[in-house]
């Protein structure tokens, strides 16, 4: 395993990131628990999860991965061995709903999900707490195009949430303050009340992988400029990166076959461009899986790339990643694809 010095901490994360979202729905407590055990054995030391999670979202299943992430330190008495991160749900998207009453970044909501969060994990503490997306309407989750128009309903609050967040700091419930599903305006509007004293957001969790690389565009820039850590997720693409869909396969129990309106990586064009990805990984004598997975490995902004899987045979190879290294010739011909068919997922 590698190590990454997560930017503006002490946290030494491994360079795969285990996520566990489909804990509690594709994935038994059981399983869940051996995927902690083997990712450990392979080096990984950071964890991420969610209190929405696990996905598909519904209210039945609200806050289960954590729970079973909190069986499991219980019961191994190793929160020490983890770095363990967590997110508060954002507002809007109404399945949310019924979480709680307001979905923001009140103080009352942080207070509710911070401390169920804590209490589901078996925990005191969170090494780094994430708003899983901003309160402002953003193009995310799909959505490719920015629209202002509903952001003139939001108030800029970025300083009180930032004072929010410090209260917990100071009393020991969180270690470190991150973004998810964020922009460069948000990302810079946050570092602005860091430069007047406030504490810095110290890392950024967004969608990225060969075929959807928007924040190459200019929230690169920003992560190394500013010095912050980038963990990026769905780096296969909902598995469509592993090949498997290709020729319109259904796999069973595959997540796009389970729940097919995860369709934003399953587009023309982003088959398209899949395709020609998985030829170069047979070209050079690597899966497709790999290649896709060394290739956000390595890319230089990037802190620790977020895998997932559901099996552990999906999660050997995704976390054996880390042991490939793409060559010069294979790099421009995956940028070849990249240029010809760029960001074809949203």
């Amino acid at each position: 395993m590698r190590y990454t010095k997560l930017p503006n901490t002490d946290l030494n994360v491994s360079k795969i990131c285990l996520g566990s979202m489909t804990w509690g729905r594709q994935n038994t407590e059981e399983e869940g628990h051996q995927q902690i055990d083997f990712a450990l054995d392979k080096g990984v030391n950071f964890i991420d999860t969610a209190e929405m999670y696990s996905v598909p979202f519904t209210m039945e299943t609200y806050g289960r991965t954590e729970e079973i992430i909190g069986a499991w330190l219980a019961k191994t008495g190793k929160r020490k061995d983890v770095i363990l991160a967590s997110k508060i749900t954002g507002p809007g998207r109404g399945i949310f709903a019924d979480i709680r009453e307001n979905l923001d970044f009140s103080a009352a909501s942080l207070e509710d999900a911070l401390h169920k969060s804590l209490k589901r994990l078996q925990t005191d503490y969170l090494d780094l707490y994430q708003l899983h997306w901003p309160e402002r309407a953003v193009n995310i989750f799909g959505v490719r195009d920015y629209n202002h128009t509903p952001n003139e309903k939001w108030n800029d609050n970025i300083a009180e949430i930032l004072e929010r967040l410090e209260g917990f700091v100071k009393e020991g419930k969180i270690k470190n303050i991150g973004l998810s599903n964020e922009t460069p305006f948000g990302a810079m509007r946050y570092m602005e009340e860091h430069r007047k004293g406030k504490l810095k957001m110290v890392s950024i969790q967004n969608a990225y992988s060969l075929l959807q690389r928007r924040d190459d565009i200019a929230l690169s820039e920003v992560l190394q400029m500013e010095n912050i850590g980038y963990l990026p997720y769905s780096p296969l693409a909902f598995g469509v990166l592993s090949g498997k869909y290709l020729k319109g396969a259904t796999p069973d129990n595959a997540r796009v076959t389970l729940f097919p309106n995860y369709s934003r990586y399953s587009s023309n064009h982003a088959i398209k461009a899949t395709t020609a990805y998985n030829e170069i990984a047979k070209r050079h004598g690597i899966s497709l899986t790999q290649m896709a997975l060394a290739f956000v490995n390595d890319r230089p902004f990037v802190t620790s790339n977020i895998i997932g899987a559901t099996s552990l045979k999906q999660l050997e190879e995704n976390i054996n990643s880390i042991d490939v290294r793409l060559s010069e010739e294979i790099l421009k011909e995956i940028e070849a694809v990249h240029v010809a068919n760029p960001n074809p997922a949203a």
